[in-house]
């Protein structure tokens, strides 16, 4: 069974939200049998390449929201990841900016075999550590990180290799009626948005799991059981 998520770097439910999907598999009875494959669906390339800003700043400049409401906000936010075991988990002082090329570098990595390496390690990176991800060198740091080769790595960057891979995936999350990250989907047939609790994850893990595998009866058996004409008494011996 394949668990696909799209989500975006810096959203800070994209994080929390890969966490949930980690925890829903682990406890899911079948989870040797899940793929969970990470897919790009870029949000933040709004921003001036080579530019960053900090949250704080967008929040104010884009939502008016500033001083004690931000720090209420994401410190909820951060809260919340903290009692879910991501921490530390650093939203308000961070910053933002063109993602674009962080995209490109995980799509490379996930040719490299390291799909979710990668995303684990830039979330741990950015929302853990409070670093950039966004210049040539930041996603170099990463590579080296990875085990990836850094002269391919910067090769494939420099070149945009993977920029139309990226489109893609955005376009096939809008098709599926995302508008808005993080989006799941499990099987193929159910569509999730949002940082969805890992509970309901897991039940979703299981309705798709039951529908494919449905369970099959041994017609030798002889166990006692019941019908719709009641139950059988058992044979004198």
């Amino acid at each position: 069974m394949k668990v696909e998520i799209w989500p975006e770097v810096t959203c800070p439910w994209c994080g929390l939200g890969n966490h949930r999907v980690d925890r829903a598999v682990e406890r899911f009875e079948h989870s040797d049998r899940v793929e969970v494959v990470h897919r790009s669906f870029p949000l933040g390339t709004g921003f001036p390449a080579g530019r960053t800003v900090g949250v704080r700043e967008v929040l104010l400049s884009k939502y008016g929201i500033s001083g004690a409401e931000a720090e209420a906000a994401t410190g909820q936010l951060e809260t919340l990841a903290a009692s879910e075991g991501l921490s530390p988990y650093r939203v308000l002082d961070n910053v933002v900016g063109d993602t674009g090329q962080a995209h490109e570098f995980l799509a490379h990595a996930s040719v490299q075999g390291k799909n979710r390496e990668a995303w684990d390690a830039i979330f741990r990176t950015y929302f853990g550590r409070a670093e950039p991800v966004f210049a040539l060198d930041d996603l170099l740091g990463l590579s080296d990180e990875l085990g990836l080769d850094p002269d391919l790595t910067r090769q494939v960057l420099t070149e945009r290799r993977y920029r139309a891979q990226v489109q893609d995936d955005a376009r096939r999350a809008r098709q599926l009626g995302a508008t808005g990250a993080p989006f799941i989907v499990v099987d193929g047939r159910y569509g999730v948005p949002g940082a969805q609790d890992s509970d309901t994850l897991l039940d979703l893990l299981r309705t798709a799991w039951d529908e494919t595998h449905p369970v099959v009866l041994d017609p030798a058996g002889d166990a006692p059981a019941c019908g719709p004409d009641g139950c059988a008494v058992p044979a004198r011996p």
